[in-house]
């Protein structure tokens, strides 16, 4: 079927499922696959939970008038993605970073909701599947979009400009992340300029931080629209971030300096679309992070800073920074390993406990394989279990807590451990 055509359908229905659990009426329903799993099987069941069309591509499952073969299922969204995005006359904002990306995705989301009907990335869904639906998602109401894209190759975020070619785009830095799949740190540069490069062959424009000089380099070349930093300037943090903005202080409810750029970003673009200087401020100070995003959580006896979404040593050495900064004590750090850092591991694993150690704080602990082949004389765990049982023997009381590693350490699971 030609994309025109499914186009039709999908213009009547505007609705995209690819989980059966998650079905909703008159969907079309695409059958993805992956490693475990084949989204074909359950064509006949998508229909019979109330999806219009089921999208396959292995003949042997169109048994049904509403079963629809195509050659190649992902590839089908994709397309469909990329020619509704065509007939969308709205600024497309693209982001991608090392770090900060969904927190900065959400603040533009809020700033510009101040003004214009705003969508976003939902979530994360930001990689090959997630930016399509992205796109399917939005409809003639929408007014601005924000698409994260996320990467851990080079060739990727390329591929992703190619199917949501961005009017404006926004890198929010440059760090050791996914060094592993970027083959090092000149890697992660290449693949997240990707984006400039998309920006520059369409003539499109960039958002710039001008203290960054990588961006400054990369963008050249590139009508581009940097931050004012004569009237975007930093306050302080204890813990919160506060900024001025053209003499107007701004409370926010982000820790860590290193939100300062997040909130200048969001600040910069709502400027250049006109949203009014009042309306900024209380789109920001309204911003309140969750998902174990340097979330502040408070127990019956001690304060805790929740950074468990991810990690890496770019964004681990900033929390480091931030929190033993903080006025407040005694301090204690509960990092876990950070993933995807291939043969540089060893090597960044110490140099983040030496950095913790030249910090001093009260206790330390150091929870994953990789923390445990490190050299130091504090706390190491070779798994959670056994940092769990030592926890409960020996509990922390009247401490602010620092809890950071990646995703796949789970590391959340310690408020369940702390009082």
């Amino acid at each position: 079927m030609k994309i025109a055509t499914l186009y039709q359908l999908y213009t009547y229905h505007l609705m995209v499922d690819t989980d059966t659990r998650k079905i909703r009426k008159n969907t079309l329903f695409f059958a993805l696959k992956g490693e475990h799993f084949n989204g074909n099987q359950f064509a006949e069941k998508a229909l019979e939970l109330g999806a219009s069309y089921a999208i396959v591509d292995e003949e042997k499952y169109t048994t049904h008038t509403n079963i629809i073969l195509v050659d190649n299922v992902l590839q089908t969204l994709q397309a469909l993605a990329n020619y509704h995005r065509k007939q969308l006359n709205i600024p497309m904002i693209g982001l991608t970073g090392s770090n900060g990306k969904t927190t900065t995705k959400e603040l533009i989301q809020l700033v510009l909701s101040k003004k214009y009907n705003t969508i976003a990335t939902q979530g994360n869904l930001n990689n090959h599947i997630g930016v399509p639906l992205t796109l399917l998602s939005m409809k003639p109401e929408h007014e601005v979009a924000v698409v994260e894209m996320g990467a851990n190759h080079q060739k990727e975020i390329e591929f992703l400009c190619g199917i949501c070619e961005p009017d404006f785009g926004y890198i929010t830095n440059f760090g050791k992340a996914h060094l592993e799949g970027f083959g090092g740190v000149e890697g992660v540069i290449k693949g997240k300029s990707e984006l400039y490069t998309f920006l520059q062959q369409h003539s499109k424009i960039a958002f710039i931080n001008p203290d960054d000089p990588i961006q400054v380099e990369k963008t050249k070349h590139i009508q581009s629209v940097s931050f004012n930093t004569e009237y975007i300037r930093f306050l302080g943090v204890n813990p919160f971030v506060e900024v001025s903005y053209k003499n107007m202080r701004i409370q926010s409810n982000l820790i860590g300096a290193y939100n300062f750029t997040n909130i200048a970003g969001a600040i910069t673009i709502g400027t250049y679309f006109k949203v009014p200087q009042e309306a900024i401020k209380e789109a920001i100070e309204n911003y309140v992070s969750t998902n174990n995003r340097s979330q502040i959580i408070e127990t019956k006896k001690n304060t805790i800073i929740l950074d468990a979404y991810n990690a890496n040593p770019s964004s681990m050495r900033a929390a480091l920074e931030s929190f033993a900064a903080l006025k407040s004590d005694p301090k204690v750090i509960i990092l876990g390993d950070m993933f995807e850092l291939g043969n540089d591991a060893a090597f960044e694993h110490q140099e983040i406990v030496n950095l913790a150690h030249a910090y001093n704080f009260k206790h330390q602990y150091f929870v994953g394989e990789n923390f445990y082949q490190t050299k130091t004389t504090e706390n190491r765990f070779k798994n959670y279990e056994d940092f769990e049982a030592f926890i409960k023997q020996h509990p922390i009381d009247n401490a602010t807590i620092l809890v950071k590693g990646s995703r796949g350490m789970h590391l959340e699971r310690v408020l369940a451990l702390i009082d």
